[in-house]
């Protein structure tokens, strides 16, 4: 780009000159004598070789080619020439690169000087000029020169200015950078954003935010396992000792009770390592949306919970919409995880539910979401004791012997998975419990 401004203008610069001489020869023709007469001015001629230092080359030519002054054989326009019109362009003269103007002008037909054109146009004057490029190719070499070692200059002048300040800006992120790394493995403290440019502490709140995120993940994983520890010593501890007691009784009667004892402790024990699976699969599985029928999972869950319900003589029952005009009920949510809710939440119901009770599955949609709800007529439960259920290893005041209080916590975190809630309201109309789950639409 350099070089081609610079040859524009030294094109421009020496085209004046051309174009002076051009006019000048132009100036000194003349027809008044009857013919045509040319007064070459030398003088000119030869200021103008020095100051294009090289060869200096003209023509002047009538169109009839009866007059021929200076250089005959000097290259002609690529085109022809409008009347009064200079053009410059460029050619090779005796393999010379010489820039030439060229200029037509027509000469009065009335003064019978020159002849017209086989063509029926009026006579003219051809002058042409030119000159070497050399002075110009030097000129423009020098220019060429010049600038690109002052643009490099200041290129490098800019580069090293650019990687101080950056060096200066990026010096607080490579002490962040350093501090994070130093950092122990468990630290979840804070980042002090403090000496900190400005567009740098978005990114640090960010990161603060995660690690409490992160913190608060940790804590509940290490509560789970505290927890889970916790639950299943107390089943093995117990398991241990009706061992120890079946092993010392002598009486076999004693020991088959004792056996129906593990027998049931051990079914509490598999009921909660279940739960506690559960737990952390609901806490930590992705939700995998799928459409599924919500009829048929109420249905496999009624079946699973039936032969419960019937040691305790309930009365279990399902509840869809249109159930008899048409069987399915299509939903779209993660079937694995929400059935594992509604287990759940129908096993809590047939625990508390006294003998020759009702509990009742049901679902319902809308253009907002879906929800199934178990309805219970046991003893129910007080207000704040609804509000604090479903919190981890929470029980209720009637909870059935052996409950671990998991599954409320399962079915809610299920739900918060499925951006939902887990609604415990009185079950109108008499005493039990109506547990709503409420999912939205993805």
């Amino acid at each position: 780009m350099t070089r081609h401004d610079a040859l524009e203008a030294a094109n421009a610069a020496y085209d004046r000159s051309l174009l002076g001489a051009l006019k000048s020869i132009d100036a000194n023709i003349s027809t008044a004598s009857g013919g045509l007469s040319a007064e070459l001015p030398y003088t000119m001629l030869e200021f103008f070789e020095l100051t294009a230092s090289g060869h200096v080359y003209f023509r002047v030519a009538s169109s009839d080619g009866l007059v021929e002054l200076g250089n005959a054989d000097l290259p002609l326009p690529p085109g022809p020439l409008e009347p009064g019109v200079p053009r410059f362009y460029d050619a090779e003269y005796f393999g010379e690169s010489v820039r030439l103007a060229a200029y037509r002008r027509t000469v009065d037909i009335a003064d019978r000087a020159i002849p017209a054109t086989t063509e029926g146009q009026p006579g003219s004057v051809l002058v042409q000029v030119a000159e070497s490029t050399q002075s110009r190719q030097e000129f423009t070499r020098r220019f060429v020169q010049r600038a690109a070692l002052r643009d490099g200059l200041v290129l490098a002048l800019m580069v090293l200015g650019a990687a101080a300040t950056l060096a200066i800006a990026l010096r607080p992120l490579s002490r962040l950078a350093r501090g994070v790394q130093e950092r122990s493995p468990d630290d979840m403290t804070p980042i002090a954003d403090t000496d900190l440019p400005a567009d740098i502490r978005p990114l640090v709140a960010a990161v603060n935010e995660q690690m409490a995120r992160t913190q608060a993940l940790v804590a509940q994983q290490r509560q789970f396992l505290d927890d889970a520890s916790h639950q299943l010593r107390t089943h093995l501890t117990t398991l241990q000792m009706q061992i120890d007691y079946a092993r010392r009784e002598p009486d076999p009667m004693q020991v088959q009770d004792a056996l129906a004892a593990i027998g049931g402790e051990i079914a509490r024990a598999t009921r909660s390592t279940q739960q506690l699976l559960a737990l952390g699969r609901s806490d930590t599985a992705a939700v995998e949306y799928a459409p599924f029928d919500l009829a048929a999972l109420l249905r496999s869950v009624a079946l699973e919970l039936l032969p419960q319900a019937r040691a305790k003589q309930i009365d279990f029952g399902i509840h869809t919409p249109n159930a008899a005009t048409a069987p399915e009920f299509m939903a779209v949510a993660d079937s694995g995880l929400l059935r594992e809710a509604v287990t759940n939440l129908a096993a809590n119901a047939i625990a508390y539910t006294p003998a020759h009770g009702t509990i009742t599955l049901s679902a319902a949609g809308d253009a907002l979401g879906w929800s199934v709800n178990v309805e219970d007529n046991g003893p129910g439960m007080a207000p704040e004791e609804r509000a604090a259920l479903g919190q981890r290893y929470r029980r209720g005041s009637q909870a059935a012997a052996g409950g671990s209080g998991l599954g409320l916590a399962i079915a809610r975190s299920i739900a918060e998975r499925h951006r939902g809630a887990l609604r415990l309201e009185a079950r109108p109309g008499g005493p039990g419990l109506l547990a709503i789950f409420w999912w939205p639409k993805p």
